[in-house]
């Protein structure tokens, strides 16, 4: 089979990517992302931002500055360690989870990600929880900044590693062409057609 110039994003590794038992999932945002940020210093959160601006600038994707229904959409929380989610008000009912902390204290997980979708499939939002010990004490802000936004961008079955590839593909996966929410593998040869050839 042809490869793309995706370093390897054919068909088959780009269904691996939204494959999360057996099921077959891509999903992208079907509203503008209105994104929030806890838990960081003002200089490390305006870089969050500015990266956040750019990965969607890149998609094609519109940002806004709230969400009609949830005033913010797309929201990261950083802590030291998971015991302090406990402190988040409401924490229960914003992810569905009663213990959630509990259950990510007893894990080797440095963060956890919930999606919300819209009726037509669409993500409608997005909770990301960072842990800042561990592997992720020593990374650049910008760096995690890309990895955690580009992670929130479409439902990886898998973590993924911010690239030029990973970008092009995401941004294949916003193309108005595309349905905002695909279950049948077989749109992974539509995103495959969309990547750079060699």
């Amino acid at each position: 089979m042809t490869k793309t110039a995706a370093d390897g994003f054919g068909p088959d590794q780009i269904a691996a990517l939204f494959t999360r038992d057996g099921r077959y999932l891509c999903a992208r945002w079907g509203r503008p992302v209105a994104p929030v940020i806890f838990g960081l210093s003002d200089e490390t959160l305006e870089i969050f931002r500015d990266v956040t601006r750019a990965a969607l600038a890149h998609t094609g994707h519109p940002i806004a500055e709230t969400d009609p229904e949830m005033g913010a959409n797309l929201m990261c929380f950083f802590v030291r360690d998971w015991d302090e989610l406990a402190e988040l008000p409401d924490l229960a009912a914003l992810t569905g989870q009663e213990d959630l902390p509990q259950r990510l204290t007893g894990s080797a997980a440095d963060q956890y990600r919930i999606f919300r979708f819209d009726v037509d499939g669409g993500i409608r939002a997005c909770m990301t929880f960072v842990k800042m010990g561990g592997r992720l004490a020593d990374i650049h802000p910008a760096e995690l900044a890309e990895a955690m936004v580009m992670r929130a961008l479409l439902t990886f079955a898998q973590d993924v590693t911010p690239s030029r590839e990973l970008a092009e593909l995401i941004r294949a996966a916003y193309d108005p062409v595309l349905p905002v929410a695909a279950s049948d593998p077989s749109h992974a040869l539509r995103l495959a057609a969309r990547l750079p050839r060699l």
